[in-house]
């Protein structure tokens, strides 16, 4: 293959970042005669199936090497794995298969994890619409795509059960994966430190996109209850229209504008004294009556601007949220309408490592010991 010849810059990727023993591999079975191999494809833990990155790279591997792979999908995108249960087949030239297992295990195992979590999430609170932040937390472009990709199949997979699941995404560039052409989002903490008030930074926005609705964060300040009361009498006509809402990021250090521990109590019981008597741990607790973006610092947002007479003002909410969080959430009915979130969809990266065993050479069943759960099932009244 010459230099300048198609697909020749993906076999000099392929060749620099697979793990030099399949790179060997390849090369002695080019050496002693190839072989029909069938790998099966799976992960250790229960997942939701997210195969189609792999499978296009697969695609344009095979368009590269002039070759045909034959790739057999168990359980379609989407739909829950359980641990240890192969996702695919995938079967073909052992020498034109040998070198791509690191690479395509690569986009294979991430994708499936978090769109796992992104089930979940979106379960634990199916009413309520969430926002893919998790751009900045990832390694790379191409991490990137995978999580939102992940997030957006994940949430498919809970709208099925019931579930409003994921809105958008923060980019541009992966916003297709939600059916938008666009990335959501108002502003960032550092609009206001550059505007100086959280109000101007709300003005200056409102003059730049005057056709957009508005969300505003209110937390930059330490002045969450003031500023959002500030906003929505400076905005009344956004805010009666419902296209005002107001964000609370607060991070874990400090308590929300007048809120401590005995007054985080007190609003939990005008609204939901049940959760505060059925939490079960430490991290329950904090979600409920903590610092940051608690369930009581929602609910005392709500008093705030409702009491204002703010009643169609939005509450959206960021910072620390997982599925125990959400789950607290969904108990305390807290009153929020959206929540973005971030690290969490790439979380647990500990756990996304795909696995694959060849599991059939030349049509013969052969497996690694304790790896024969991998082997295909003969159907009923099939010999052998």
């Amino acid at each position: 293959m010459s230099e300048t010849a198609p697909g020749a810059a993906l076999e000099r990727d392929i060749a620099a970042r697979t793990d030099s023993y399949f790179n060997r591999t390849r090369e002695i079975a080019a050496r002693f005669g190839d072989a029909r191999v069938t790998y099966a494809l799976f992960l250790r833990r229960p997942v939701i199936s997210a195969p189609r990155l792999m499978i296009d790279w697969l695609h344009a591997v095979e368009r590269a090497r002039a070759t045909r792979f034959e790739i057999e999908v168990l359980h379609p995108e989407g739909t829950w794995v359980g641990a240890g249960e192969p996702i695919a087949y995938l079967s073909g030239s052992l020498t034109q298969l040998a070198d791509l297992e690191t690479l395509f295990l690569q986009k294979l195992g991430p994708p499936c994890v978090a769109a796992h979590n992104a089930y979940q999430m979106s379960l634990a609170l199916p009413e309520i619409g969430f926002l893919a932040m998790e751009a900045r937390h990832c390694a790379g472009a191409e991490m990137q795509e995978m999580m939102a990709y992940a997030a957006a199949i994940g949430s498919e997979a809970a709208k099925r059960e019931g579930a409003r699941g994921f809105i958008g995404n923060a980019n541009d560039a992966t916003a297709h994966w939600f059916g938008n052409a666009r990335g959501l989002g108002t502003m960032p903490h550092a609009l206001i430190g550059y505007a100086g008030s959280t109000l101007r930074a709300a003005e200056m926005f409102r003059a730049t996109y005057p056709d957009e609705n508005l969300t505003v964060l209110v937390d930059y300040f330490g002045r969450e209850i003031t500023d959002a009361l500030e906003i929505c009498h400076h905005f009344a006509d956004l805010a009666a229209s419902g296209a005002l809402a107001v964000r609370l990021d607060t991070h874990g250090g400090r308590f929300i504008e007048g809120l401590d521990p005995g007054e985080s109590y007190a609003v939990l019981e005008r609204h939901a004294p049940g959760a505060i008597r059925r939490y079960r741990s430490h991290a329950e607790l904090h979600a409920l009556i903590g610092t940051g973006v608690s369930a009581a610092a929602i609910w005392r947002m709500r008093e705030a601007l409702d009491e204002a007479g703010f009643r169609r003002v939005r509450i959206i909410v960021s910072s620390g949220f997982t599925v125990e969080k959400c789950r607290v959430m969904a108990d305390a009915k807290a009153p929020l309408d959206l929540i973005g979130t971030g690290s969490f969809i790439p979380d647990a990266w500990s756990e996304t490592y795909a696995t694959a065993d060849v599991i059939e050479y030349n049509g013969i069943p052969r497996v690694k010991l304790g790896r024969e759960f991998l082997l295909r099932r003969k159907a009923a009244g099939e010999p052998g």
